[in-house]
C-alpha cells in the first residue's frame, strides 16, 4: 500500500522518518510517496486534506482534526524547546505590551504555527504581523525590514552569531503558565484511511524513530542532503532538542499538555470547536 507523506525537510524530521522512508525497518507493506515542505506549508496542504500522512503545526491541527487523527509517534513535544522572539534593536518584553506594540512589525513563521498561537497568547496586543517563510526571519531583522522575528527551527542556534538578541522565549512562557511541555508540532494520518491502517503507519513510525535512536548516525547522509549548509554540529543539536521521548510515544502527559493547549486556544477564541476525538484509539 503506497501512502502520501509530508514533513519538513528540518533535522528533526529527517532524523524520524529516515529510517521509515529508507525500509531499514519494517514497514510492514508500506510505501511513502514523500513531500518535503516548510511547515506552513504542510499546514495548508492539511486545511486541503491532500495528504494521507502529515506533519503539521499543533495550531494547524485544531482546525483539521475533522479530516486527521493525531499519532502517538512523531511528536516534537518538550521543555526549554520553544519558538523565541528575537530583535536587531533592543527591546523588552514591556515593548511587547504597552500602547505602542501595535507599531512594532512582527515577523512570523507562518499564522498557523504553534509560534504564532504562543505569541497571541503572551502578547495580544502585538497584533502587526507579518507571515515570512522561517528560514528568512533573521535576514529580514538584519535588513530592518521588521522589528521583531518569531523563530523557529535552527535559527535559535544561529541568531546570536548575526549579533541579533533574544527579548523571550515562548516555551519558557508557556512552561512557567502551564508546567506542560510545549506541543509543536504532531504527525497526524487521515481520517479516511481504515483503522487498522493508522495503527500500522503508527507502529512504522514509532518503530522510525527508536531506530534511530538507537543508530544515530545512520541518517547522517540524508539529513546532511536536506540540512541547508548547516553544520553536522547544528544539526545534531537541532535534533536533540526537538527529538525526544515524546517524539517515541506522547504518553499521558505528552497527550495533557495537547489538550491544554486547546482548552486555552479555545477559551481564548483562536481555534473552532471540535467535535472529534484528537488522538489514535
Amino acid at each position: 500500500m503506497k501512502l502520501t507523506l509530508g514533513f519538513s525537510p528540518c533535522p528533526n524530521d529527517t532524523f524520524i522518518f529516515d529510517a521509515l522512508i529508507h525500509h531499514k525497518i519494517d514497514t510492514e507493506g508500506l510505501e511513502f510517496e514523500v513531500f518535503y515542505d516548510d511547515v506552513e506549508t504542510l499546514n495548508q496542504k492539511a486545511f486541503r486534506g491532500e495528504l494521507d500522512i502529515t506533519k503539521l503545526s499543533y495550531h494547524a491541527f485544531a482546525y483539521v482534526a475533522d479530516k486527521y487523527v493525531l499519532l502517538d509517534a512523531g511528536s516534537a513535544l518538550g521543555f526549554g524547546v520553544g519558538p523565541l522572539l528575537i530583535s536587531k534593536q533592543e527591546f523588552s518584553t514591556a515593548d511587547l505590551e504597552n500602547d505602542q506594540t501595535s507599531n512594532l512589525i512582527i515577523g512570523i513563521p507562518g499564522k498557523y504555527t504553534t509560534a504564532n498561537f504562543l505569541l497571541r497568547l503572551a502578547f495580544p496586543r502585538a497584533t502587526n504581523r507579518q507571515e515570512m517563510v522561517f528560514n528568512e526571519i533573521e535576514d529580514a531583522l538584519l535588513d530592518e525590514k521588521i522589528d521583531i522575528g518569531l523563530i523557529i527551527h535552527e535559527n535559535r542556534f544561529t541568531y546570536q552569531d548575526k549579533g541579533l538578541k533574544k527579548i523571550i522565549d515562548l516555551g519558557d512562557f508557556w512552561e512557567k503558565k502551564t508546567g506542560c511541555p510545549i506541543p509543536l508540532g504532531g504527525i497526524v494520518a487521515n481520517r479516511n484511511l481504515p483503522a487498522d491502517v493508522q495503527h500500522k503507519i503508527n507502529r512504522v513510525l514509532k518503530k522510525s524513530v527508536e531506530y534511530a535512536f538507537a543508530n544515530p548516525k545512520s541518517g547522517l547522509e540524508f539529513i546532511r542532503s536536506h540540512a541547508q549548509e548547516m553544520s553536522e554540529e547544528v544539526m545534531y543539536k537541532h535534533i536533540e532538542l526537538y527529538v525526544n521521548r515524546y517524539s517515541v510515544d506522547l504518553g499521558e502527559e505528552g497527550k495533557k499538555a495537547v489538550k491544554l493547549l486547546f482548552e486555552i486556544a479555545r477559551e481564548m477564541e483562536i481555534i473552532p470547536e471540535i467535535s472529534e476525538g484528537l488522538f489514535l484509539s
